[in-house]
C-alpha cells in the first residue's frame, strides 16, 4: 500500500514542498515527526525564499536561519546612513534631528519604500540599488555625480539625482544586482545581462561568449569595470565607461538625445526606462588559472576532478577569485582594456592555507590571542575600491583582509575580534567596513566618513569609545564650532537599529551593503509591536525637513577623498566644466585605513 511516507523523499524536497502553499506546508509539518523534519529542512526554506520572495542571500555565507528569515520576510525594513550628498540616502529633505551637526546621518535611519518588499540592497559610489520580492529594481541617489543634470532633464542623464527611491520600469524580473563607482550591472530571471551608465537607458548586453552552456552565474562590478562568472568557471570583463564599448554607449546616447521622448523623466515614482541592445562579440576573457597546490586541513572530503572558480569579487583594477577547493587568487591589470594583456593571476597562499595562517598574529606565539581553527576552507570573498576580504563559515569562521597592493606572499590583516564570530558577509566602503554575523549583528569599523559607521552622533557618544571623540576638548570643538572628525574606529562595533525610538528594540540584520561614505541594511523585528502604526509615528517624528541646511559641519579629515569618489591624495578638490556637465575630481588617493 502506497502512503505519503513511502514516496521518495526527493519527490517532496524537489517538487511537492516547493509548490505547496505555505499554509498547507505547515499543516503537513504538524502531522508527524517525518514530515516535521522534512518541512524544517534549511535548503527547503532557502529555496522557498528564492521562489516566493526573490531572496537568495547572494553575497553572504549564510547556511542556516532560512526558515526564521522566511517567517519574518513579510515586512523587512530598509535602513541607511552616512553621507547625504547627491541624494544618496533617499530621504529627500528630511533627516534625523541629531544629524544636523554634520554632513551626514551618523546612525541607521529608516527609509520607507511604499508598496515594495525590499529583499536586497546594494550600494554604489553615490547611490543605492534595491531589489524587491517581485523582481523590480529601485534606485536613489546619483549614479554618476561627475556630471550634472538640470531639473528639466530626465534620467537619461547619468548625473540626474533621485532624492527619494524610484522604480525602474523594466520589461524583465531582476534577480541579482552589482554596483561599481559610476555604473551598475544586473542579471535577470533569464540570465540576461543588463547594464546601466544612466538609469533611464539600460542596455541589454549580448555576446557570443554567453551561451546556454556558459551562462552567467554571478555579476560583479569593479571600480570602473564590469565582470561576470559563467557556469563553466570562466571570467569575462568589459569597461562600459571607457574603451571601445564606452564609445559605442556614448554614440548611442547622442543618437537618443535627438529624440525628447527618450529623456526618461520620472513620473509617479517611476523612471520610464528606454532599453536598448548592445552586441559585444569579443568580451575580454581572463586567462586560465595557474597550477595550484592541493589544499589540506580544509575539513572537506569531496573529490574534485579539476579546480574551478566559483566566486569572484572586484575592486579598483583588481579582481579576486575563489575556487571550489578554497584557493584565493588575485588578478592584476584591469585598469583598462589596454592593460589587460599584461595582467596575470597571483595565487595567495597566505589567504588559502591553514598552515600559513596559523603562523600569523593573532594565532601565533606561545600565548596566542585566539586559537587557530582545526580546519579552514575559504568559502566566500568580497571586495570594493582598495580592499578585499576572504572568509570561511561557521562558529570558527576566519576573516582575512587584503588590498590592491597584496602580492603572492603578502600576509593578510587579521582582526582578532572578527574571528570565530560566524561572519557571513563583509562589506567595504571607501574608508569604512561592515561585517554581518549569522546571529544578525552588524559590526562596523574604520573611518568616520560622514557617519557611515552608524554608531551614533559622535558628540553624544562616550569620549574615547568606538565612534566617539578621543578627548572631551575635541568633542566640544565639534559641538561648538564644527571642527574635526572622530578618529578611526579600530574595534569592530555593533550597530543598533533603534536610534529613533523612545524605547529600545532588538532587531535582526539579515543583509548589509557599503560603498563610498554610506552604508545600508535590511533588518527584521525580533518581536512584533502591538501597534505598528505607533512604531511608525515614533520613528518618523525624529525626522525634520532641512531646506537648506543651516547646521555647522564637521570638517572632512584632510587625508580623505571626496565621498564616494576615491580620489587620491591631499584632499584636493577641483570644480570645472566639461561639455554640459559639472565635473569633480581629486588628485591622489589618501592612505588606506586598516
Amino acid at each position: 500500500m502506497t502512503t505519503l511516507e513511502t514516496l521518495p523523499v526527493e519527490l517532496f524536497s524537489d517538487n511537492l514542498l516547493l509548490e505547496l502553499p505555505i499554509e498547507s506546508l505547515l499543516q503537513l509539518a504538524s502531522t508527524n515527526k517525518f514530515f516535521s523534519s522534512l518541512c524544517s529542512d534549511e535548503l527547503l526554506w532557502q529555496r522557498r525564499l528564492k521562489s516566493d520572495f526573490n531572496f537568495s542571500g547572494a553575497g553572504t555565507a549564510r547556511t542556516s536561519g532560512w526558515k526564521f528569515i522566511y517567517r519574518n520576510m513579510y515586512n523587512p525594513k530598509v535602513f541607511v546612513w552616512g553621507e547625504k550628498a547627491n541624494g544618496r540616502l533617499g530621504l529627500g529633505a528630511k533627516f534625523p534631528k541629531s544629524s544636523l551637526l554634520g554632513s551626514g546621518v551618523p546612525f541607521p535611519t529608516r527609509l520607507r519604500i511604499p508598496q515594495a518588499r525590499i529583499v536586497n540592497i546594494v550600494a554604489g559610489g553615490m547611490s543605492f540599488h534595491a531589489l524587491d520580492s517581485e523582481g523590480r529594481l529601485w534606485v536613489w541617489g546619483t549614479l554618476n555625480s561627475l556630471t550634472a543634470a538640470l531639473n528639466s532633464e530626465g534620467f537619461s542623464e547619468p548625473g540626474k539625482v533621485a532624492h527619494t527611491p524610484l522604480r525602474l520600469d523594466l520589461p524583465v524580473r531582476i534577480t541579482e544586482i552589482s554596483c561599481g563607482r559610476l555604473h551598475s550591472l544586473a542579471l535577470d530571471s533569464q540570465s540576461q545581462l543588463w547594464n546601466w551608465t544612466s538609469w533611464g537607458r539600460p542596455f541589454l548586453l549580448s555576446s557570443r561568449h554567453i551561451t546556454t552552456d556558459s551562462k552567467p552565474v554571478q555579476v560583479e562590478c569593479g571600480w570602473n569595470f564590469s565582470s561576470i562568472l559563467t557556469k563553466s568557471g570562466e571570467i569575462f570583463v568589459w569597461w562600459p565607461l571607457s574603451s571601445e564599448m564606452g564609445d559605442q554607449i556614448r554614440d548611442k546616447n547622442n543618437e537618443m538625445d535627438e529624440t525628447k521622448e527618450f529623456a526618461a523623466r520620472a513620473a509617479e515614482g517611476v523612471i520610464p526606462c528606454v532599453p536598448w541592445s548592445l552586441d559585444a562579440p569579443d568580451l575580454s576573457r581572463l586567462p586560465p588559472l595557474p597550477r595550484l597546490p592541493k589544499l589540506v586541513e580544509t575539513g572537506d572530503n569531496a573529490e574534485y576532478d579539476q579546480v574551478k572558480i566559483v566566486k569572484i569579487a572586484a575592486m579598483d583594477a583588481r579582481l579576486v577569485a575563489l575556487t571550489d577547493q578554497g584557493h584565493v587568487l588575485l588578478f592584476r591589470g584591469l585598469e583598462s582594456e589596454d592593460t589587460l594583456a599584461d595582467g596575470a593571476w597571483s595565487y595567495l597562499p597566505n589567504f588559502s592555507e591553514l598552515n600559513r595562517v596559523r603562523t600569523m598574529p593573532p594565532f601565533n606565539g606561545t600565548q596566542p590571542v585566539i586559537a587557530a581553527p582545526p580546519t579552514m576552507k575559504i568559502t566566500h570573498i568580497s571586495a570594493h575600491f582598495l580592499k578585499f576580504f576572504a572568509y570561511s563559515t561557521g562558529a570558527s569562521s576566519i576573516v582575512l583582509m587584503g588590498n590592491t597592493e597584496t602580492q603572492d606572499n603578502s600576509p593578510p590583516h587579521i582582526e582578532p575580534t572578527l574571528q570565530n564570530r560566524s561572519v557571513i558577509s563583509v562589506h567595504v566602503g571607501d574608508w569604512h567596513y561592515a561585517a554581518l554575523t549569522a546571529t544578525g549583528e552588524l559590526l562596523t569599523w574604520g573611518g568616520y566618513s560622514a557617519g557611515a559607521l552608524g554608531l551614533g552622533d559622535p558628540t553624544e557618544l562616550p569620549v574615547g569609545g568606538p565612534g566617539g571623540f578621543s578627548t572631551e576638548q575635541a568633542r566640544l570643538n565639534a559641538l561648538d564650532r564644527g571642527l574635526g572628525n572622530p578618529p578611526n574606529t579600530t574595534l569592530p562595533t555593533q550597530v543598533r537599529f533603534d536610534h529613533a525610538r523612545k524605547s529600545p528594540k532588538d532587531r535582526f540584520c539579515f543583509l548589509a551593503c557599503a560603498s563610498g561614505w554610506h552604508t545600508g541594511a535590511l533588518v527584521i523585528d525580533l518581536q512584533k509591536d502591538a501597534d505598528d502604526n505607533k512604531e511608525s509615528e515614533e520613528e518618523d517624528e525624529e525626522l525634520v525637513e532641512i531646506r537648506p541646511p543651516t547646521h555647522v559641519r564637521l570638517n572632512p579629515a584632510p587625508h580623505l577623498p571626496i565621498p564616494g569618489h576615491g580620489g587620491i591624495g591631499g584632499g584636493v578638490f577641483r570644480v570645472g566644466f566639461a561639455g554640459r556637465g559639472l565635473t569633480r575630481g581629486g588628485q591622489a588617493r589618501g592612505p588606506p585605513t586598516a
